[in-house]
């Protein structure tokens, strides 16, 4: 390997931290050790009980697929605006927006169901849980379900970090291609797609029979993973022999209200799988055809 493949150079910590801020890759210009705003900028609201501000990252696509589930069963109070926040751009850090989410990630969600008194929501998972308790969808009632859902949409919270933040940021976005972080994060990421399989091989969703907010939490990240739609790393992963997660992740793709969640605060890709904000049902259509 060569010399940029490996790079060996040893690395001693100084004695306090200080921080570069040119070091950091692709992101850098958005990273940084503080929380906080960084300027003053409303968030707008629209005319629904839902206001969402968000991206088509995985995060953000858990939350657009839950709402469009909701909306495909017929739950109106689920209408939303989804409005785009460009991380790269720094929108995450204006004063409206840490408001309402102080950790600066999308998404965010403001529920305006009783106008006098909005619900701030943040964390994807925690937007998930908050959305089927309210509406009492994709949430098992049964006690031993519930248990298995909830343990499945914490166990993606924990577990993405290392797909997203260690083999992502260091196979995809780091400045330099370094062997022992790609081969540390990589073995973590295939163990993580064993487990899935495994549970996949004897039970038809992760919960169990049902379709639920696991699912819809674990397959935007993993099951683009899978589809070879995270970081080109498909082959390198070798995510084909996945068996049993393909199979899952090819049923859940079929859904409509997969489907139109994966458009909402899209702005990469092909123009006809991007709807860059959501404010009616009907704004679909006015998305080119491929």
């Amino acid at each position: 390997m060569s010399d940029q493949t490996t790079n060996t150079t040893d690395y001693t910590p100084p004695t306090v931290w200080t921080w570069d801020k040119e070091n950091g890759g692709r992101f850098a210009n958005i990273n940084r050790p503080i929380a906080g705003a960084t300027h003053d900028k409303d968030l707008p609201v629209g005319k629904h009980p839902m206001q969402l501000y968000s991206l088509a990252t995985p995060n953000g696509v858990k939350v657009t697929v839950m709402l469009e589930e909701l909306l495909a069963l017929g739950h109106a109070g689920a209408e939303y605006d989804a409005w785009l926040i460009r991380i790269n751009e720094g929108d995450q850090f204006s004063s409206g927006f840490v408001a309402v989410n102080p950790n600066s990630k999308i998404p965010a969600l403001l529920d305006h169901s009783d106008p006098s008194k909005p619900i701030r929501v943040f964390e994807s998972g925690a937007i998930l849980l908050h959305l089927a308790n309210k509406f009492g969808a994709f949430l098992p009632t049964d006690e031993s379900s519930r248990a298995e859902c909830l343990s499945w949409l914490f166990w993606q919270m924990g577990s993405a970090p290392y797909l997203g933040g260690g083999f992502g940021h260091f196979y995809a976005y780091a400045p330099t291609k370094q062997e022992y972080p790609i081969n540390r994060f990589a073995m973590e990421v295939k163990r993580q797609m064993d487990v899935l399989d495994r549970r996949l091989a004897v039970s038809p969703y992760l919960a169990g029979n049902e379709y639920t907010i696991a699912d819809m939490a674990v397959w935007a990240w993993y099951g683009a993973l899978a589809k070879g739609l995270l970081y080109g790393a498909g082959e390198f992963l070798q995510v084909q022999t996945y068996t049993n997660v393909m199979r899952w992740t090819d049923e859940i793709a079929l859904r409509p209200a997969v489907q139109r969640g994966r458009m909402v605060n899209r702005v990469m890709g092909k123009p006809e799988s991007q709807l860059h904000e959501r404010h009616d049902a009907s704004d679909f259509e006015r998305v080119p055809k491929p």
